[in-house]
């Protein structure tokens, strides 16, 4: 007999009326298998590889995915292939395990390959240490925010992503067919990016300057286009979509076609040197690329940096609301609490997450002061303060911006981090390589405690919409994040190892590079571009002004031309499938199947990533160096173009 389709209850997502309650699918009074060693197992096997794909997309690309929705999918599959009792329940704490990976990899990338990029002194368990610490700080000070964001604000929040992969759990329960979807797809995007990353078959970048006026352009007025040919960042950009793609776009185009070209036309004679650091070639002299590197690209740092500082007075009043909810948890004594709360409502203890925080806050003290982070128990405190402040006020912005819109701006709110670190700890004595090695140390931790924090609360969004039990979420969260650390800074270390950071072929790593561009000057007696921050944090300005995501627009200011291209073509075709018919239910089936490929591109594509890098490692080269550098560039645009026709062509079959 066929299983009757489950669905969310018809008020999940809109405004409940008043005296109206939401019911979740798991009956709150009923008691259901959730943590068990099925999922528990599970949960960590997803952590590891998707924490070792997100590393190597995130510092190839500069964008680290969400994983829950692959997660999800492989979950489904695997508990619906084996038959697992209560499969829905346990499907949530999988996810919830397994997507600790991406955010724990997005705060580490973000920061730590800068000590590579600096060349700073930093030791392997200093890098763990400092993710692990981050994480545990994140999933603290969200749970006392988990009511406001999930309960009381209910249907008045988006939350796109959780929307998304809630879809995707309660579709198993009608069978998980859609995990053949993602396989096939995976194979796809991983072969493809396989045969380019350790092949070489075709080039991975196609440019304007493959052609003769094209080459002309770049050397005289300093205008070139380039397009990135991975499956990966395509599927990234479908899942963006156009309206994002479009913005983040804008920003890069604004860089390349105006900004690049009109410091040639205005400067090309000059040598300009902003930081002090001994330029000696003039505008005129360098590559586009040379100048968007050492100049335009501060100015999406300045617009990144000020998107930060928006957010923050923008989420005063969350800040405000869940601080009072949690201080009212507080004051509740135990017996009271465990009376009138249902299964659904149990978080750890108030006063569990009191001390928790307060023994993290002892840890991260104890790693500045004795783990070599800093010269002195001073500057450790100084340094706890800056963790401890920021970590708490961004918290908020970062589970904002996930609610709303589903992305986290943690790249721009960490790059004010380091500022205000670097700026206090020079203040204070510490300056060199010490001091960078220290802002870093510091800039990581914070930037996964938010990473963490705002993936978090899509989790507990999920939980909350099916019917989990959030302290269960909430406890083992932290193993999840404890192997993601793990497993992340292992595969930095072999990517450094592999590809470097600093080199020619270097890893991207875009993120790492705007922090080490902002704090090196700060320690070694140079300034800092003030005057293109200060641009880019009047563009900011300008477009919060217009009513224009001033974040993503910055990021395209920031991120190198040929990242972006590609997620408009993906962006473009999410558009393209779910707006061919009048029938507004056939348009959301393309669109969730072109979702699942999507997924499985990204997935496939950045975990054969992480098998070429370890095939490089080991010193199997089979790269096609010589045939790559005569044709790959003009070859590679036909391959891509197949993978966008299967893209729209599998979308939209009817099968």
């Amino acid at each position: 007999m066929e299983k009757k389709p489950v669905t969310l209850p018809e008020n999940a997502q809109r405004e409940l009326k008043p005296g109206e309650v939401y019911r979740p699918l798991l009956d709150p009074a009923r008691k259901y298998a959730e943590v068990t060693p099925y999922s528990v197992c599970v949960g960590i096997l997803m952590v590891i590889l998707f924490s070792a794909a997100a590393a190597y997309l995130g510092l190839k690309v500069g964008q680290v995915f969400e994983a829950a929705i692959p997660i999800a999918i492989i979950a489904v599959g695997l508990t619906g292939a084996l038959g697992k009792k209560d499969g829905l329940s346990q499907n949530v704490i999988i996810q919830s395990i397994g997507g600790c990976s991406g955010a724990v990899v997005a705060g580490a990338i973000f920061t730590l390959p800068a000590i590579y990029i600096l060349g700073v002194e930093v030791d392997f368990w200093q890098m763990i240490l400092s993710s692990l610490l981050g994480g545990v700080l994140g999933i603290l000070f969200l749970i006392p925010f988990r009511k406001y964001f999930v309960k009381e604000m209910h249907g008045k929040y988006p939350f796109p992503e959780a929307t998304a992969t809630t879809q995707v759990l309660i579709s198993g329960e009608g069978g998980g067919s859609s995990a053949r979807t993602l396989v096939i797809s995976g194979l796809i995007g991983g072969l493809y990016d396989f045969v380019v990353a350790t092949f070489g078959v075709w080039s991975e970048t196609v440019s304007t300057t493959v052609m003769g006026w094209g080459a002309a352009l770049a050397d005289k007025a300093k205008v070139v286009l380039k397009l990135n040919t991975g499956a990966a960042v395509l599927g990234l950009g479908y899942i963006i979509g156009l309206k994002y793609a479009f913005i983040i776009c804008c920003g890069s185009l604004l860089v390349w076609l105006v900004i690049i070209p009109l410091m040639n036309l205005v400067w090309g004679g000059s040598v300009i040197d902003l930081m002090g650091t001994g330029v000696s070639m003039t505008i005129g002299e360098m590559a586009p690329e040379q100048i968007f590197k050492d100049y335009a690209r501060h100015i999406g740092i300045g617009g990144i940096a000020t998107a930060g500082v928006i957010g923050i007075i923008k989420s005063f009043g969350v800040i405000k609301s869940a601080a009072s909810l949690a201080v009212s948890e507080f004051r509740r004594t135990p017996g009271t609490a465990a009376a009138k709360v249902e299964r659904t409502e149990e978080d750890l203890p108030m006063r569990t997450i009191v001390w928790g925080v307060v023994i993290a806050l002892l840890g991260i003290f104890a790693f500045f002061a004795f783990g070599g982070v800093v010269e002195n128990v001073w500057q450790a405190l100084v340094g706890l303060v800056i963790v401890a402040v920021v970590a708490f006020l961004f918290t908020t912005v970062a589970a904002n911006a996930i609610a709303i819109v589903g992305s986290n701006p943690v790249s721009g709110m960490t790059l004010m981090t380091l500022i205000i670190a670097s700026l206090i700890l020079v203040a204070v004595g510490l300056k060199g390589n010490a001091g960078m090695a220290a802002a870093l140390i510091i800039g990581g931790v914070v930037c996964t405690a938010l990473s963490v924090a705002g993936s978090f609360i899509t989790d507990l969004k999920i939980g909350y919409w099916i019917g989990s039990t959030p302290r269960k979420q909430e406890g083992w969260k932290f193993l999840g994040v404890a192997v993601s650390a793990i497993t992340v800074c292992g595969v930095m270390l072999v990517l450094n190892k592999t590809y470097g950071f600093t080199s020619d072929n270097a890893l991207v790593a875009p993120q790492a590079n705007a922090m080490a561009a902002v704090i090196q000057p700060m320690f070694s007696g140079g300034g800092a571009p003030w005057l293109l921050y200060g641009i880019g944090a009047l563009i900011a300005l300008v477009l919060t002004f217009c009513k224009v995501p001033a974040l993503p627009f910055a990021l395209g200011m920031f991120i190198p031309i040929d990242l972006n291209l590609p997620l408009l073509v993906g962006g473009a075709i999410s558009w393209y499938v779910s707006t061919r018919t009048k029938d507004a239910a056939l348009n959301n089936a393309r669109m969730e199947k072109g979702t699942l490929i999507a997924s499985g591109f990204i997935a496939g594509g950045a975990l054969m990533g992480v098998v070429s890098a370890i095939l490089k490692f080991a010193s199997v080269d089979v790269f096609m160096t010589g045939w790559n550098a005569a044709y790959g560039e003009a070859v590679a645009i036909v391959p891509f173009m197949a993978l966008v026709a299967y893209m729209v062509y599998a979308s939209m079959k009817k099968s």
